[in-house]
């Protein structure tokens, strides 16, 4: 059996539109976003070198303790957003080409000057007491936000194929946020080594990395990939996505979760607020990202779906499977019950999804990877 033309017609649209199987390249010595981006990562290289260069000598302890420690802090984070990574999956070198400009020109370049330059105007407006009370707040959503989200627009020039839709600038804002939150932790730890005078360095390091680390689950991250999704919403490209007044209040959202979370001492103004709102303000911030998520992933549910739909007629996949890994996580659990093995249906669902790449890359044709994986996949599809 071969796939209808209607239906072989919708998987060619959605490769062509999701711009999935399309291979990403860095050097691009002709285009200008390259040499901004070079220009901002250098730049930003510079003035770490300036920041830690000084005292890294005699401050290598608590270096080397929070580069292991928040190294090894990045593990269980690159897992949880590959596993998000897994509709139309963005190419890990650029995913690392955003985590670079997060934690080297986003932090360093812009973000480290703008914000000691924006604290220095609060303090002349409202005084110096108000800057001191409500200047981060005031300050990081702005220039923080901003910075990160310059990096998404330099990756829609370096691969605009690429970066489309919404879930796009969702999981690229993750990982731009997840860099300028592991090069900021270690910049405190290293900040709080030097305000000790290098007394327990690696005490130091540690007690950063135990604050730092357990505010970092509702930090960066989360405010980069809501704000970027919002941008991806209102720069609108891809067909029928467009939507300006949902883009701007979710950057908003992010930059208001970002205000609360730095000033939170000051709006819980001490007493049993103070104990409280650190967990209030979690859960709002983790709906409000599934919610988000959930939103940005239609489009990329669907473009999935139409290229899988053809691979019904080859018995490769079926309607449940179909709907599984088109689909969101009751989906993926009503899967696991049909089959009675959550071991066999995250291997068909990871087997699908597998079969999906490899007939974006070969635009819909009949390729070796695409034969294989088909065959990977009738094969469990008949194991017992």
């Amino acid at each position: 059996m071969t796939a209808v033309p209607q239906e072989k017609a919708a998987q060619l649209d959605a490769i062509e539109e999701s711009g999935w199987g399309q291979p990403y390249r860095f050097l691009q010595p002709h285009n200008v976003a390259f040499w901004v981006y070079v220009l901002g990562v250098g730049a930003g290289a510079i003035t770490m070198l300036r920041v830690f260069g000084p005292g890294a000598q005699f401050y290598t302890p608590a270096l080397a303790g929070g580069v292991v420690l928040f190294g090894l802090y990045l593990v269980p984070w690159l897992l949880l957003l590959r596993h998000h990574n897994r509709f139309t999956a963005q190419p890990a070198g650029l995913l690392a080409t955003g985590f670079v400009w997060g934690g080297v020109a986003a932090t360093f370049w812009i973000a480290l000057p703008a914000n000691a330059a924006l604290l220095a105007i609060w303090a002349k407006i409202g005084g110096t007491s108000f800057a001191q009370a409500w200047g981060a707040g005031l300050t990081a959503p702005i220039n923080e936000e901003f910075a990160k989200a310059i990096g998404l627009i330099l990756l829609i020039g370096l691969a605009p194929r690429l970066v489309r839709s919404a879930y796009d600038g969702f999981i690229i804002g993750a990982f731009i946020g997840l860099g300028f939150q592991v090069f900021e932790d270690i910049l405190y730890v290293y900040n709080g080594a030097t305000q000790q005078y290098g007394v327990d360095q690696l005490g130091s390091s540690l007690r950063v990395f135990i604050v730092r680390g357990a505010a970092g689950i509702v930090s960066h991250a989360l405010f980069s990939a809501i704000f970027c999704a919002g941008l991806m919403w209102v720069l609108g490209r891809t067909r029928g996505e467009r939507n300006v007044v949902r883009g701007v209040l979710t950057m908003l959202m992010a930059m208001f979760f970002h205000f609360a979370w730095d000033d939170m001492g000051v709006v819980s103004n001490g007493g049993v607020w103070a104990g409280i709102l650190p967990f209030l303000i979690a859960a709002v911030e983790l709906t409000a990202l599934f919610s988000v998520l959930r939103h940005a992933a239609q489009h990329e549910r669907t473009w999935i779906r139409e290229l899988l739909t053809p691979e019904l007629a080859t018995g490769a996949v079926d309607p449940p499977l179909l709907d599984a890994v088109s689909g969101l996580h009751k989906d993926r659990k009503k899967y696991r019950k049909h089959l009675h093995s959550r071991r066999k249906a995250n291997h068909r669902l990871e087997a699908a999804s597998d079969l999906a790449q490899e007939i974006a890359r070969a635009n819909g044709a009949e390729s070796p990877g695409v034969v294989h994986t088909r065959a990977e996949l009738l094969r469990l599809h008949n194991k017992r």
